[in-house]
């Protein structure tokens, strides 16, 4: 924020407004209504639109409060106001005139406000657009990059010098100057010229270490964890980001509805800032359900329990249940599984997450049923905001029947993965990309085989204008060191259905082993989406799906190895991502029969 500025101006005629000390900005929209006349000579489109949106006589015309008293007091407010839509659009020399019933309203004294109010006139001439003849911000802190636009010969915005003092605050704050500020601002109009002369003084102040932190408004949590969560080391340089990364961490654990991290004003002994931390606390328990439903897997329906704080320290209960392929004809019946996760925030270091996993599954496949059950312990950091990292030592252990008899499965497995996340939205993304990997090495006992098994999910967003998105998608997976049949079955990759290629069956696409059908050692897939929107709510896509499985090495000559589906689908924007309907159609390799549909919540990915 600016203030103090030391202004000097020409001469001007009379009526011209001067550059004053205090800008008032306004961001709002409206257009002229009956009994609110603008007269805007010389105003671009763009200025006219501001200066109307800036006016709070026409936002009160607007609404309908048309009392005398409050349009008497929106006609005065507004002199600062058009003033500041002028400064904003780099105008300096506009004359601003607003008349009540023919009286220009500075004139008349708040004690002879008019009773009734039948008119009111804005007339705004706003003069030429000034240009820098001088843009300086000094001192700055190494490093510091002002606004492209603060500089000799480029338009004299108010919010671009706003932005530069901002910037070069911020270039302070960011190597510990904690209390930076605008020491000095000298600003200086050349009428006869249209130029503006602008010189910020910043006044960095000492650099500045982390003092006490203090909590306020919890009401379960246990202090030490809180700290422990938080991670902000007393004594440390001041740092906004590591202040950041600290309400985050706090937001992460999900027990809290608010995180607020307020500093002093002042500086303690030794340059210290203390740091007031103020949360509030949600429900500790809560009960979820969902649902999905596709013509080719059926209904889905899962819930969940959770429990937010099972022991005063941000320690996260979970127990999930999940049935699928409901009410599908010729899948073997129906997938149930249920499983109890127990994490734990800050275990070692504030940003990496404990959990402990208990499951059992069943699984029906076409010829073939799996009963499994496995427990594992992981972790998972946070690198920073845009990539994660994982890893977890599972045992599993599976008992599977087809035509071939019965089998048992016993493995531990170590899966290491990495989440590099640059999207814009993860509901609904417009542009950037999201990249898993995850490579996996299991030892198998008794007649299961040891290997290695690696998966690769990329998914890529750009914006063509402001309507349109193209998205497209590649997976891959492949097994390596072990025989397929002596592999566990969940390891194993299929293809078709909603995750991969809409328009085929859901797992529809495989290997045969002994003339039962299994998942293969090889995947490749990919996905390409046209997005667009036809209104703020409703969109419309269209899209084409590729799956290959193979159960040794990829092979352009064996065709019968893969698929595709084709479709268009429907969008409609909620507060939790968009509905999603898409109906698809087997488009070549081994297909499959008819219009599949899907729905759901979320883009398809």
């Amino acid at each position: 924020m600016l203030a103090g500025c030391v202004v000097s101006v020409g001469r001007v005629p009379r009526g011209v407004l001067p550059v004053v000390t205090s800008m008032v900005f306004a961001a709002s929209s409206a257009w002229a209504l009956d009994g609110v006349t603008f007269a805007l000579p010389g105003a671009s489109k763009d200025l006219a639109d501001s200066l109307r949106g800036a006016s709070l006589t026409e936002a009160a015309r607007r609404d309908g409060r048309t009392e005398a008293q409050e349009i008497f007091g929106a006609a005065q407010a507004d002199y600062a106001r058009l003033l500041g839509a002028l400064y904003a659009a780099g105008h300096y020399s506009g004359i601003i005139s607003i008349r009540i019933d023919g009286r220009e309203a500075a004139d008349i004294a708040p004690l002879n406000a008019p009773s009734q109010i039948r008119n009111v006139t804005i007339e705004v001439k706003p003069g030429p657009e000034f240009t820098f003849s001088r843009a300086e911000a000094a001192p700055l802190a190494p490093g510091t990059r002002l606004p492209g636009g603060f500089a000799v010969g480029q338009p004299a915005y108010s919010g671009t010098i706003r932005d530069a003092a901002d910037a070069a605050v911020d270039g302070w704050r960011t190597i510990g100057h904690a209390k930076a500020k605008v020491g000095s601002q000298q600003l200086t109009a050349n009428h006869p010229r249209h130029t503006l002369d602008a010189r910020l003084g910043i006044a960095p102040g000492p650099q500045a270490r982390f003092g006490k932190l203090t909590f306020s408004g919890q009401q379960r949590m246990r202090l030490a964890r809180l700290y422990k969560i938080a991670g902000l080391k007393e004594g440390t340089i001041y740092s906004p980001e590591e202040l950041r990364k600290a309400a985050d961490r706090l937001r992460r654990t999900g027990v809290f509805r608010s995180v607020a991290m307020t500093e002093a004003e002042t500086l303690g002994p030794g340059n210290t800032l203390d740091i007031a931390a103020s949360v509030s606390e949600m429900p500790l328990r809560r009960l979820g359900f969902g649902a999905e439903l596709t013509s080719t897997e059926g209904a889905t329906v899962s819930a969940y329990w959770l429990h937010r704080n099972l022991n005063g320290g941000g320690e996260r209960l979970m127990i999930e249940a999940e049935a699928t392929n409901i009410g599908v004809k010729g899948s073997g019946g129906m997938d149930y599984s249920l499983g109890v996760t127990l994490e734990r925030p800050a275990t070692f270091t504030p940003d990496t997450t404990a959990k402990l996993t208990l499951g059992v599954e069943r699984v029906n496949d076409s010829g073939s049923r799996t009963d499994q059950a496995s427990f594992g312990f992981g972790l998972s950091h946070i690198f920073n905001d845009k990539l994660t990292g994982r890893a977890e030592v599972v045992y599993t252990f599976a008992h599977t029947t087809d035509a071939n008899g019965t089998r048992n499965y016993r493995s531990l497995s170590l899966p290491v993965g990495l989440t590099w996340d640059r999207r814009d939205n993860a509901l609904d993304t417009r542009k950037g990309f999201w990249i898993d990997a995850e490579a996996m090495p299991f030892l198998g006992f008794g007649g299961t085989a040891s290997g290695l098994r690696g998966t690769v999910d990329a998914r890529g967003f750009y914006p063509l204008g402001k309507r349109i998105v193209f998205a497209a998608r590649f997976q891959g997976g492949f097994i390596a060191g072990a025989a397929l049949d002596d592999t566990p079955t969940d390891y194993r990759f299929w293809s078709g259905g909603g995750g991969t290629v809409r328009g085929q069956p859901y797992k529809s696409l495989g290997v045969t082993i002994g003339g039962v059908a299994s998942g293969g050692s090889r995947f490749l897939g990919g996905s390409l989406e046209v997005r667009g929107k036809v209104t703020e709510k409703i969109g419309l896509v269209g899209f084409f799906d590729y799956g290959r499985i193979t159960d040794s090495t990829f092979n352009a000559g064996a065709l019968s190895s893969w698929h595709a589906g084709a479709g268009i689908g429907v969008r409609y924007a909620t507060p939790v991502g968009p509905l999603r309907l898409d109906l698809a159609v087997p488009a070549g390799g081994r297909k499959g029969d008819g219009l599949q549909f899907y729905l759901g919540i979320g883009q398809a990915f």
